[in-house]
């Protein structure tokens, strides 16, 4: 079915969703994933990601609390649905798999 995969880009912000639980919220995604693919992103790749797996399934959202930190306003926070949780572990199995057809001394032959 059209639409029901992820990209790499997604995937990176569905894992940091699912790793920051209840603090899963665009400046916190978008921290999140910088810190550990060890590059910069803008804050709209961020977004529109965050709407396109929710328009795909792969998330579902709710207004927070408003915080003083922020001048009343509510920040958007995001859960990775059960359709999250199943493509990411297929993409990990996935992942895996091809790892064990790899010849390590390729590896060390690129050093």
């Amino acid at each position: 079915m059209k639409g029901d995969s992820l990209g790499e880009f997604e995937e990176l912000v569905l894992l940091a969703v699912c790793g920051l639980g209840t603090e899963a919220y665009a400046n916190s995604i978008k921290n999140e994933v910088e810190t550990h693919a060890g590059r910069t992103y803008n804050l709209s790749a961020i977004h529109a990601s965050l709407y396109r797996l929710e328009d795909k399934g792969f998330l579902s959202s709710h207004m927070g609390d408003p915080t003083q930190k922020r001048g009343g306003k509510r920040k958007r926070i995001f859960q990775p649905t059960n359709m999250a949780i199943k493509a990411l572990k297929k993409s990990r199995e996935i992942r895996e798999s091809l790892w064990q057809n790899i010849d390590l001394a390729t590896f060390k032959m690129a050093n």
